[in-house]
């Protein structure tokens, strides 16, 4: 098992409710390193965790101490998953002041509140709907997305997401991406230039910056495969 003190560039999660542990999980599949900080231990997702081999720590991340016993300064994003917000607020606060540049990700309950926060600190706020967890992941591991909604019965949600130079999506055709991974490609943006509603047969180049509408499950899959 991963030891959370010496992790670096991880992924801190507090809260291992269902949601929680949904995003555990999701993240795990995903390759990415996970520790977790939960105050009331004993439940059956954190044995789960564990077996995963994820690093879980009972404390209380509002605590002196806490976040940084999950290495917090090294980490490169910090998601609150408890049902409480502010609780999650305050700890996404204090996690901001030992590390200035984390990318926050915060279950929030209050869509005002919500917007809010995004447009003050720059944190990314999404629903608490356990469908949502493979958002939460994909956020965590460095998707702009937008929390999910419901199409004629489908869960469908937008992210922005730009090519990483060593993508295995450089040189690759948007019909190429679309026909794997069972998403739409509904804007490509490259030097500058946006085009909408992109063909089948166009290019796809490192740099680029795409807007995807997909279920969670193929969006998370998307950023996973693109780092």
């Amino acid at each position: 098992m991963a030891v959370a003190s010496v992790m670096n560039q991880h992924i801190v999660l507090f809260g291992l409710g269902h949601l929680g542990y949904r995003v555990a999980q999701k993240l795990h599949e995903m390759g990415e390193n996970v520790a977790v900080l939960e105050i009331n231990l004993g439940t059956h997702t954190t044995s789960a965790a564990r077996d995963m081999g994820i690093p879980v720590i009972q404390a209380d991340a509002r605590q002196p101490g806490a976040l940084e016993s999950a290495n917090i300064k090294d980490a490169r994003t910090i998601i609150l998953a408890s049902q409480n917000d502010a609780m999650n607020l305050q700890i996404a606060l204090k996690a901001r002041s030992l590390n200035p540049k984390i990318q926050v990700v915060i279950r929030i309950f209050d869509e005002d509140f919500a917007h809010a926060l995004q447009d003050q600190f720059g944190f990314i706020a999404l629903s608490a709907t356990e469908m949502a967890a493979p958002v939460f992941a994909a956020a965590a591991a460095g998707a702009d997305v937008t929390s999910p909604i419901s199409i004629e019965g489908q869960l469908l949600g937008l992210a922005r997401v730009t090519i990483t130079p060593n993508s295995v999506f450089d040189n690759k055709t948007v019909g190429y991406i679309e026909d794997n991974y069972h998403l739409n490609i509904v804007l490509v943006r490259h030097d500058h230039q946006s085009e909408m509603h992109p063909t089948d047969s166009q290019k796809i180049q490192a740099g680029d910056t795409l807007a995807v509408l997909g279920g969670p499950e193929q969006l998370a899959h998307l950023v996973h495969d693109n780092e």
